[in-house]
Parts: C-alpha cells; structure tokens; sequence
C-alpha cells in the first residue's frame, strides 16, 4: 500500500486528472493578429485543495503546430544540420545565426511526417528515408500553444550541404553534415542551444548504437 507520507510513492492513478472542463474562460481579448496571434485570456479555473481560482488573466501565443526532424546517416555516423539567421535570437551575445536541426510548422491538410520530409528536402536538399518519431512535447506551455512532434530521419548525406531554402519566405539556411563526435562536441560546448537540437541528440546518443547494427 502507498505510504500517504510520501506523495512520490502514490500510484500515479491518483494524481489529478482535471481538463478543460475545470476552466471556465470569461473572456478572450485577440492583442495582435499577424503571421501569429497574441490573445489576453481571462478566466478561473478549479484548484488541487477544491474550490475555484479567482480571475486570472494571461497572455497566450498562438501558433501553428511544427515539426522537427534530426537528419541521421547511420552508415557514416553523421548529422546533417542547418545554420541560419533567427529574429528571437537577435541579442544573443554570441551570434544570432543558429545551429539546428531542420523544422517547419504544420499546414492545414498535412500530416506531421508530410511536414517533415518536406521540409528536409526545401532546407537541406534531403531525402528522407526511415522517419522515427521521437517526442511530441509543448516547447512552452506557460505562454505558447504551440506542439512540437520531433523525428529521426535516416538519410544518406553524400553530397548534401551549400545554400537552401524559399526565396518568398526569405529563408537563407546554409548545410553542415558533421560527424556524430563533431556535433556532439558542439552540443556539449553550447553551440547547439535549442529544445529541438538537444532532445533529439540526447536521443540519438542513446540509440545510436542500436541504429548502426542495424546496417
């Protein structure tokens, strides 16, 4: 039997189980409407110690769902990755331009893989073979909507690298194809500062032994 005195020991059946019925939204108030969309929520919803909140009022920011996908080529034990300018990271100290892997928002109509080879070949020139899926996780769900479904997709990086992207969407993303060793050095340094970067090489150096005896 669980001991009450310590609550980590509970069956985790018994933990809370509340959902959207336990909000009540008073008010929804849309702040800014442009390629994203910044809405003020009021509202109130039930507590853990019974009873209801009072009004609470927060800033959401709405997003189209993204995909993100870590090119692996398990014959040559290497990454490919993409470099470019990104506005959130303007006053980074170091440099703006990013090291990621490659990513994309979901259109309506396409699946979440659809997105992920899509965007593999438009940023990377990549085709894409066996895709794995990984996590599907809310970067920041204290102000974002957004869902983020992270893949693996085998590849083979013979050839790739150079200058991608969509001239109408403005997009000037540079190829890198590294060794695992390389990137994973690059990650330990720092360099490789995104969610979508570390969960997925924090995945691949788990399997990554698994995936190559598998050739």
């Amino acid at each position: 039997m669980s001991d009450p005195r310590h609550p980590h020991d509970q069956d985790l059946t018994a933990l809370t189980s509340f959902t959207a019925a336990d909000v009540e939204l008073l008010e929804r108030r849309c702040l800014h409407q442009g390629f994203f969309r910044l809405e003020e929520l009021h509202l109130r919803h039930r507590l853990f110690e019974g009873g209801w909140s009072g009004e609470v009022v927060r800033e959401v920011h709405h997003r189209h769902d993204a995909v993100g996908v870590l090119l692996y080529d398990v014959e040559r034990d290497a990454v490919v990755l993409i470099e470019q300018f990104r506005a959130g990271a303007f006053d980074d100290p170091a440099s703006p331009w990013k090291l990621e892997v490659v990513a994309g928002l979901v259109e309506r109509g396409e699946s979440v893989a659809e997105v992920a080879r899509r965007e593999a070949l438009e940023e990377a020139g990549c085709e894409v073979g066996e895709l794995i899926e990984l996590h599907v996780y809310y970067p920041s769900p204290g102000a974002c909507d957004e869902r983020v479904t992270l893949f693996c997709g085998l590849v083979d990086s013979r050839g790739l690298g150079g200058v991608h992207g969509l001239d109408e969407e403005h997009e000037d993303i540079r190829v890198h194809v590294l060794p695992f060793t390389r990137a994973w050095e690059l990650l330990q340094a720092g360099r490789l500062d995104n969610a979508m970067c570390l969960i997925a090489f924090h995945w691949l150096a788990g399997e990554r032994a698994s995936l190559r005896a598998r050739r």
